[in-house]
């Protein structure tokens, strides 16, 4: 993929940093100069100087041939400006801005220009971290019926074939977080000691599976 930065702040040039380790190519836009510098020597992309809702300087920076565009300058107006100009005049799909007024994210969401609401997206994680395990999922799907939760397997589970705790929990185990890894579960697969469930929950059954994790598998 060719992708199309504008920002060169912290969130920017890790962005970028991040695509190049990835084998992707790389344009970065910033007005200050000197924000190149966060880049390092090891970066390989072009550094633009110029504003990211230019149409000259997004030329210049490789827009026709972009796959992607990410706006993550601090400011919400030349985000959305930038990206609206990404999408709408040169046709890009993939388009992203860094928006901090979650209420105008929702409204650009609504929009088709994918949002990243810094704020809220902090807010939300500190959220899920101070309250009981289930109060709040990681991922709610738009219609509010299917949750994706992150739990860790309780003891009375160790042990147990992940089939079995999926059917008695009425929910699906996504992947599980094992000593470092990422694993996707088979019928044969065990829980052990220390995994993360990522586990998807239709909303209606997340009280009773939350009340499975709890209690144990059933005996038989």
């Amino acid at each position: 993929m060719h992708v199309v930065i504008m920002g060169c702040g912290r969130v920017g040039s890790t962005l970028a940093r991040s695509l190049e380790d990835r084998n992707h190519t790389v344009s970065i836009i910033d007005s200050e100069p000197d924000a190149f510098r966060r880049l390092g020597p090891e970066f390989n992309g072009d550094k633009i100087t110029g504003y990211g809702f230019d149409q000259q300087v997004l030329e210049k920076a490789g827009i026709r041939r972009a796959d992607a565009f990410a706006a993550v300058s601090s400011g919400d107006n030349s985000n959305i400006i930038a990206a609206r100009v990404a999408r709408e005049t040169f046709g890009l799909q993939q388009v992203v801005a860094r928006i901090y007024d979650p209420g105008r994210a929702e409204v650009y969401q609504r929009l088709g220009i994918t949002t990243v609401a810094t704020v809220k997206w902090t807010a939300d994680q500190v959220l899920r971290r101070l309250l009981p395990a289930g109060a709040e999922p990681d991922f709610r799907d738009p219609s509010g019926t299917i949750r994706v939760d992150h739990v860790p397997i309780p003891e009375a589970w160790i042990g147990s074939r992940t089939v079995e705790f999926q059917m008695q929990s009425r929910s699906r185990i996504a992947w599980i977080d094992r000593l470092g890894e990422g694993m996707l579960p088979t019928r044969e697969s065990v829980l052990q000691e220390g995994d993360m469930l990522h586990l998807v929950i239709r909303e209606e059954n997340a009280a009773h599976a939350y009340s499975v994790l709890e209690s144990g598998p059933e005996a038989d």
